[in-house]
Parts: C-alpha cells; sequence; structure tokens
C-alpha cells in the first residue's frame, strides 16, 4: 500500500513506524526540517520538506498513484486542505484527516466533510477519543486498558497482577477448569519488557500485565478473579479544563449518576468559559500543583484525579501530590512515551497515551478489508483486531486445533447474531463472525497471509 502521511509530529511519526515496519511505501510530508531529518534517519520511509496542502507538493511525493494520505499535522485546516486537494487533483481513495477544533464536528455542521464539499472519509479527534477512553476507564477501575468491540458486548482489557491476585502461579489452562462458565479468556502477557501470547502451559506472576477478552457482562467477575476489588469512582477532580477536561467532565454529567466533578484550570478566562457550559461541575482557577487548591477540591476524600493538561510534567506532578494528599487513584495524560516508564515507576495510577489511541483508530482503515476495530498494546508490540469472516473464507467449518495458526496469535472471541463465544479447539468459524484476534506486532504479516483470503481485510 502507497500511504503519505502529512505531519511527522508523534502521531505521524508513528504512523510511519508502524506502516514501514509491514513493508508499506510509506512517504512523510513536514515542513520542519528537524522531524523530516529525523524521519529519514530513523524509519525506512521517505521524507520530504514542504506544505501537505500543496499541489507540488503531493504531486513530488507520488499522489498519482497513492492508496491513501493520512493528514496529522498540528492545523485542522492544513488536514482538511490537504484532504480536498488528494481528492480534487489526484483522486486518492481514502482520506484521513485530524481535527481537533470541536466546532467543525458539531452535529449541525456534519454535511461539511460529505463528498460534495469536503470529502474527508475518516475524521480522527484525538480529544473525543482520549475523553472516551478515559470515560471506560472510570467506569471500570483496576484496569490499565479497556477497549470495547462488537458494539460493546466484548470488550479487551488490560489487567496488572499483584501478589493479592488468587490465580498467581495457576496454569492457565486450569482457568478454564476453576472457571467453566466464564466467558473470558487470556491472551497476552507483558512480563520484563516483553509481549507474548500464553500457552494453557503458562502461568500468571505477580507483576505481570495480562490481557484479556471478555464478555462485557463478564468484565466485573472477571476483575474480581484476578484480585481487582476497586470502586468505581464516584467523587473526580479534573486537572486542566481544555478541550478533554470539558469533554469528560460534560459525559459525566450526561451520565445522570452520582458522580460529582470539579475542574482545576489555570487560565482564569478558560475557567469563566467553561463554568457558563458546566451545570454541575465545580470549576476553580488555579494550578493544579497548587497544594491549597487541591485541597479547597477536596482532593483527600476523592477517588480520583484525571490530569489532562498540557504538559505532561505538570500531570505527573500533579498526580503525585494528589497521591501524597489522599486521592485513591490517578489517569494521567503523557504525551511523551519516554515518561510511560517514569508514570509506573512512581506507582501514581495509570497513564492515557494520546498518540497510542490515535495511531490505533487510523490503523483501523489502514488494514485491508472488513475491519472492526483495532487497537495496539505495549507501544505497538501488540494488536488486538476485530475482523469480519467471509462466506468464502476456509475457516469456516473447520475446528479451530486443526487450523494451522502462526506463533504469536490468539482468537480471543467470536460474536454471533448477538452471542459471544469464547473458542476452543472444537469450535468451528461461521460465516459473518466477527472475530476477535489478539496478535504480536512480527505476527500481523503472517496473520495477513494466513488469513488473506479468508478473511477480506487481509
Amino acid at each position: 500500500m502507497k500511504v503519505i502521511i502529512c505531519g511527522a509530529g508523534q502521531v505521524g511519526y508513528g504512523i510511519a513506524e508502524r506502516l514501514a515496519a509491514e513493508n508499506n511505501d510509506v512517504a512523510v510530508i513536514d515542513n520542519s526540517p528537524q522531524l523530516v531529518q529525523r524521519v529519514n534517519d530513523t524509519l525506512d520511509v521517505r521524507g520530504f520538506l514542504g506544505h501537505g496542502s500543496h499541489p507540488e507538493t503531493l504531486d513530488e511525493v507520488g499522489a498519482r498513484d497513492a492508496d491513501m494520505i493520512i493528514a496529522v499535522t498540528l492545523y485542522d485546516e492544513v488536514n482538511m486542505v490537504a484532504c480536498q486537494v488528494a481528492h480534487s487533483l489526484f483522486g486518492i481513495p481514502t482520506k484521513i484527516a485530524r481535527i481537533r477544533a470541536q466546532t467543525y464536528l458539531e452535529p449541525h455542521w456534519q454535511d461539511l466533510f460529505s463528498r460534495n464539499h469536503m470529502p474527508i472519509d475518516v475524521i480522527i479527534s484525538p480529544e473525543i477519543e482520549v475523553g472516551d477512553m478515559v470515560m471506560r476507564r472510570l467506569g471500570l477501575p483496576g484496569a490499565f486498558e479497556t477497549v470495547n468491540f462488537s458494539e460493546g458486548e466484548i470488550t479487551f482489557l488490560g489487567l496488572t497482577c499483584t501478589e493479592d491476585c488468587p490465580i498467581i502461579n495457576t496454569p492457565l489452562r486450569q482457568l478454564t477448569e476453576l472457571f467453566p462458565d466464564l466467558t473470558a479468556i487470556v491472551v497476552g502477557t507483558f512480563r520484563d519488557g516483553t509481549l507474548e501470547v500464553p500457552t494453557g502451559d503458562d502461568t500468571i506472576l505477580p507483576g505481570d500485565d495480562v490481557y484479556i477478552v471478555a464478555k462485557t457482562s463478564e468484565v466485573q467477575r472477571t476483575l474480581k478473579i484476578f484480585g481487582h476489588t476497586e470502586k468505581t469512582a464516584q467523587r473526580v477532580i479534573i486537572a486542566g479544563g481544555g478541550n478533554i477536561g470539558l469533554y469528560v467532565a460534560k459525559r459525566l454529567e450526561e451520565s445522570q449518576s452520582n458522580r460529582r466533578a470539579k475542574i482545576v484550570e489555570l487560565n482564569r478566562n478558560r475557567a469563566i468559559e467553561i463554568a457558563e457550559v458546566l451545570d454541575r461541575t465545580v470549576v476553580l482557577n488555579g494550578s493544579a500543583l497548587n497544594e491549597e487548591i487541591l485541597k479547597e477540591a477536596d482532593v483527600t476524600s476523592s477517588d480520583t484525579l484525571i490530569a489532562v493538561t498540557n504538559d505532561d510534567q505538570v500531570n505527573i506532578l500533579s498526580s503525585v501530590l494528589a497521591r501524597r494528599l489522599g486521592c485513591e487513584r490517578n489517569l494521567c495524560l503523557v504525551n511523551n512515551m519516554s515518561y510511560m516508564s517514569l508514570v509506573r515507576s512512581l506507582n501514581i495510577g495509570d497513564s492515557i497515551n494520546p498518540r497510542a489511541i490515535t495511531v490505533s483508530r487510523i490503523l483501523q482503515h489502514v488494514r485491508r478489508g472488513r475491519i472492526r476495530g483495532v487497537h495496539t498494546v505495549q507501544n505497538g508490540q501488540g494488536e488486538v483486531i476485530e475482523a469480519e469472516a467471509l462466506e468464502t473464507s476456509p475457516l469456516i467449518g473447520v475446528p479451530l486445533k486443526k487450523l494451522q495458526l502462526p506463533s504469536g496469535i490468539r482468537i480471543g472471541a467470536i460474536h454471533r447474531k448477538g452471542k459471544v463465544i469464547i473458542p476452543n479447539g472444537s469450535t468451528e468459524i461461521l460465516a459473518n463472525d466477527r472475530i476477535i484476534i489478539f496478535c504480536l506486532a512480527e505476527s500481523v504479516k503472517n496473520v495477513e497471509q494466513f488469513f488473506r483470503v479468508s478473511l477480506e481485510y487481509f
């Protein structure tokens, strides 16, 4: 596949890195010489200095025979114009744009991006994606990763196993014997920096991160089995009243629950602005690094601090301070990947990386065929994919134990006519089944080769 990426920042670089590793023909455009040099020095892609919305630049990088353009510069308007030029002048089939300003995304303006006006096939809003991730994390305390598939019927979880985990040192195959009616399966483990697909003989050790595919109605039970009994947050403090903080506060108000939120916003004008559009949320003007402000927000009796300012260091330090003052849990927005290990070592709570979330959403549309969803884990070491089986698939009618699946791949669940099936060796896939597949990054190509006929997206 020939892909043009406009923007070599964190998101653009991350997408280029993933696509290049899978032997796609990738060209990256940016007007920063330093970013272009970085791309050329570290990735097997073609970096070009220029403006991604300019016709001559797109023509130079090969837009006439490109399959896709992904516009993820810092500016919404540049991303939109790049897609328009790609469509009008070069006929690029698939156009993806990152748009951050929420005013463009209001429902009554939705016709703006129709094919007759500004043809963009996929719009990615990082703020909405991150905000939705925050809401899922709030709903499932104890999980550091939560993604829904099959219209919410199936949930992908990431959990950390502590010394108190009841199933420590238990072979995974025994979980079926201990909990025969549990609709959940362990599909991945992360230990000492390495992501693996476990076998039935493998055991879980203290400190392991485990990845689980479960029927959504069984998630709470699954959490308890793995030693997580944390209560859902009812008193929340949001550090940062930007787009993400405001979005989360609105979602909390719309949920009609007993949850109560307070926002701490440094900029006075912004604090006044968001206070006028929120009904039940208390807005405090001040710094999240100010101990007195946090105490005024009643941090000592709060369940969760959500740190979503535009400064990673403020997010991390405010989480440290909140933890010291007695806040039970933290969700910390971290853009710089080099800070991720620091957050874990400080034991201040969970982190959320916007780049990883955005890259996952874009990969959903890059993967060939009938992809319903994609989510990357451990900075791209693995993926969980939802795909639909076709009627012509050789998978149909064959017991899974007879399929010669490459290593590093695990089928976690099958969604069939509203029913969730956790497969075993005798399970057979039927036409139109949705399959949840977990695979290591190095196995993605093997999966594509194995399924290129049986699953249209491969």
